[in-house]
């Protein structure tokens, strides 16, 4: 019989929101939610498929916010695997080293958490032996690789390796524990079940290595559907296959208007796109991009909020849709002529790019960081060339005054 598991990470349980939260609160509790309904969903799979165990690479938690009521709510789920035979091997992350509850948990006796030394736990599965190692995080911060310290392959047994890694790191996430794959994959072991990077891969080699991603996004930077990796190990060889377990899938969904002329069309063809994005999880979170040259342009760039409102009006007519953002992408930004077109010539030729203007923009841009609360300062953290040609099409709209 081959030796069955679920192998995830970066759970992040109820991970704060708030920058989506000051958008909107009623998204942010669904998200902050989905989280918990992720891991139910994780436990409900592993029954179901009556694996041998569940592997979690790393970060249950996120950081110092931590409460007893979420880690309470952790044990709970992981206890429903006990009855079935169901083990459970944990992994600490950086995450997880920071927060105060970290080492106040006790465990049932069918989870093991890897301490900061490494180790490795024997299980006999009839004629197979497994040997799974891990090294949990003692502090947050690891800028060296954890290879070294693992303990060799036990021989004659099917080697499983369990590590909170960045790889050779990954736009987004920080240098823990860096290690190169082409020394993962020679290092004797069957599996390297891995965990930190949020977006889902997989390498085949000698050694099979699975990043599994996050397994329920928290942003429009974790788009698509979260998933875990069920893995059979045997002696005729491995294999592995994703399972969709996510609540709710962030996706960027752009929105043609190319030829559009009238406003009331614009709910319709929004609301096509909602449609065809649906990806295979209940709630859909989408950030819609409206692009395409369309004589409708002057009023989107005048009137976005209204477009968002009533995009958000469509997506409420979906079962299961949101929209979260509203971006524009369009053609004939600027006016054709009269006084407004000249005054965008000199912005364009003479404003646009001067020292004292990206003075004034950044003299601003400071000002408005200041006046945010410290969770929301990250949005205004630079300013793209993007955001100012936005915002330069966007007054020109405002002041033409057009419907």
């Amino acid at each position: 019989m081959p030796f069955r598991f679920l192998h995830t990470a970066d759970l992040h349980l109820d991970s704060p929101l708030r920058s989506l939260a000051l958008r909107d609160p009623a998204l942010a509790d669904l998200i902050a939610e989905a989280s918990r309904l992720t891991l139910r969903r994780i436990i409900d799979l592993a029954l179901a498929e009556q694996v041998d165990a569940v592997l979690i690479a790393g970060d249950l938690y996120d950081g110092n916010q931590t409460s007893m009521k979420t880690a309470r709510f952790l044990v709970a789920q992981l206890a429903r695997l006990g009855p079935a035979g169901i083990r459970v091997f944990i992994i600490r992350g950086n995450h997880d080293a920071e927060a105060t509850i970290t080492r106040e948990l006790s465990f049932p006796d069918h989870i093991h958490v890897f301490g900061s030394k490494a180790d490795v736990a024997l299980i006999e599965t009839g004629a197979e032996r497994i040997a799974i190692h891990g090294l949990s995080f003692r502090d947050k911060h690891a800028p060296e690789s954890l290879l070294p310290r693992y303990k060799a392959p036990v021989p004659d047994a099917r080697n499983i390796g369990m590590m909170h890694t960045s790889l050779n790191g990954a736009p987004g996430h920080d240098p823990y524990a860096p290690c190169a794959l082409s020394d993962l994959q020679a290092s004797g072991f069957d599996y390297w079940a891995l965990g930190h990077i949020h977006k889902r891969a997989e390498y085949p080699g000698d050694a099979h290595v699975t990043m599994p991603g996050i397994p329920q996004g928290r942003d429009i930077g974790e788009a698509g559907a979260g998933s875990v990796t069920l893995v059979s190990l045997s002696e005729s060889g491995l294999s592995t296959q994703a399972h969709i377990v996510s609540e709710a899938a962030f996706a960027l969904v752009p929105v043609d208007l190319s030829g559009l002329t009238d406003w009331r069309d614009l709910r319709d063809t929004v609301t096509t796109a909602l449609d065809a994005a649906r990806l295979p999880a209940p709630h859909l979170v989408a950030r819609l991009v409206l692009r395409g040259d369309t004589a409708l342009a002057p009023r989107l760039w005048r009137d976005r909020d209204l477009a968002l409102a009533e995009a958000q009006e469509a997506a409420r007519a979906l079962s299961g849709v949101w929209v979260e953002k509203l971006t524009l992408d369009l053609g004939q930004k600027t006016p054709a002529s009269g006084a407004l077109a000249d005054l965008a010539q000199v912005i364009a030729a003479d404003v646009r790019h001067s020292p004292a203007y990206g003075d004034a923009l950044e003299g601003l841009r400071r000002d408005l960081e200041h006046a945010l609360p410290p969770e929301a300062r990250d949005a205004v953290a630079k300013i793209t060339p993007e955001q100012i040609d936005a915002g330069i099409a966007e007054l020109l709209a405002r002041l033409s005054g057009e419907p």
